[in-house]
């Protein structure tokens, strides 16, 4: 659905609540469906990444009800196939549901869109493959065992172990291993093998909620986390703001002067709050982070950064488009991975941010940006709702951004583009 995204004609002032966490609800489903007993997951995301994680869960044969938007309730069964799951674009689906399908009995094939074929998926196959698990490849695609599709041959049962796999292209291999792993006869030692993991925070996250599921989980060991086989207890999650989803609301302060506020992230969070806080203020924005929420004001200005985003990935188009308005240069590095996130988004930042007159140029591991004066102009968005957020913030102070597609944003925030149209008309 092609979009103009609209300009800010003064400084913008709001309180936005933005949706559920998808990383927090996708995981918090996963750990539901392998319990002892139902789970609620209170202020979900409703959105296609986590509407694919539920169907997929009910395809395994579990109870997932998600009518009430604001309380879905899981019912654990035993898992089953034969089953297809569709995992769409989501990363989430397609590295947490093969570990959970070694443990239903029968065939469960996966498959997504013609992107997911091409995201990193080989480490986490080897390692079921190490963990007792047979995986193999649908019949005549060509691609081996290495990505999608791929068909996971369960038993009802995984032997788990010593694991070793190189997660340096997404944290998610690991968390994919971890959430399954209490139910593995020998639970898991998962040792990353590979040069420095991305977006760590999410890693911490996943630690966190096995905990509160009753896991035994030792991640002492820098690389190293061990997950002791037992029994996960039923519970409530109370699902946190997504901070990723906030980021460019955020952004909307330091863009036009303003001033935005976040509220209902907790001072205590699994969420990187601190790292974007600390983004921003780099940036020069004002921050504060009060039991109101997080309250972000500019500045004024937008300052040129050396940042490398390296446990904050997800942030590098909103933060990209900031650096393309800032007053001097800008280097963001660490963020060589996600070339393989929804579209090599490396790649389609260099070329839509150039085609709007900034000079953006690729590196091995991120982009240097050099601030010039912006026109207006059509914004691919290659499908990736971070490509289309980054476009909408550049819009607010440059007429005549026009996206290519906002409906991409549908896969964590489908409530974007009113949400946004809201908030820069001051509604």
């Amino acid at each position: 659905m092609p979009w103009s995204a609209p300009v800010a004609t003064g400084p913008v002032r709001a309180t936005v609540q933005p949706p559920g966490s998808k990383s927090m609800t996708n995981r918090a489903l996963v750990l539901a469906a392998l319990s002892e007993g139902p789970s609620t997951v209170h202020a979900p995301l409703r959105a296609r990444d986590t509407e694919l994680m539920a169907a997929g869960l009910r395809a395994l044969g579990t109870d997932v009800a998600t009518t009430d938007r604001q309380r879905w309730v899981v019912d654990p069964r035993r898992l089953r196939g034969p089953a297809r799951v569709d995992v769409g674009l989501s990363g989430t689906v397609m590295r947490f549901l093969p570990p959970v399908a070694g443990l239903a009995t029968g065939p469960v094939t996966f498959d997504g869109d013609p992107r997911a074929r091409q995201r990193p998926l080989r480490p986490l196959v080897e390692a079921l493959g190490a963990a007792g698990v047979r995986v193999s490849a649908t019949t005549g695609t060509g691609t081996g065992t290495g990505g999608l599709p791929l068909t996971v041959h369960g038993t009802g049962q995984v032997q788990g172990g010593e694991l070793s796999l190189d997660a340096s292209s997404s944290s998610q291999l690991v968390s994919g291993l971890l959430l399954a792993a209490a139910r593995f006869a020998r639970g898991v030692v998962v040792r990353h093998t590979g040069s420095r993991i991305p977006s760590r925070p999410h890693l911490r996250m996943t630690v966190q909620m096995l905990r509160a599921a009753g896991a035994g989980v030792d991640d002492g060991t820098a690389d190293v986390w061990m997950v002791e086989p037992g029994r996960l207890s039923g519970r409530a999650w109370q699902v946190e703001p997504d901070l990723s989803g906030a980021a460019p609301f955020l952004a909307a302060a330091l863009v036009t002067g303003g001033e935005v506020t976040v509220p209902g992230l907790p001072r205590r969070t699994v969420q990187p709050v601190d790292q974007l806080r600390t983004l921003l203020e780099r940036l020069g924005a004002g921050c504060q982070l009060t039991d109101r929420g997080l309250t972000v004001r500019g500045g004024g200005s937008i300052h040129g950064i050396d940042a490398d985003l390296s446990d904050v990935s997800e942030l590098t188009p909103v933060v990209a488009a900031l650096c393309v308005l800032a007053d001097g240069p800008s280097r963001l590095s660490g963020v060589g991975h996600i070339r393989g996130h929804e579209t090599d988004r490396l790649t389609a930042l260099a070329r839509e941010l150039s085609g709007l007159g900034a000079g953006v140029t690729e590196t091995a591991d991120g982009l240097a940006i050099e601030p010039r004066p912006l026109r207006g102009g059509r914004f691919e968005t290659y499908d990736d709702h971070r490509l289309a957020h980054a476009a909408a913030v550049i819009g607010l102070a440059v007429p005549g951004v026009r996206l290519t597609d906002v409906a991409c944003t549908a896969k964590t925030l489908p409530e974007f583009p009113a949400l946004w149209s809201s908030m820069v008309n001051g509604q």
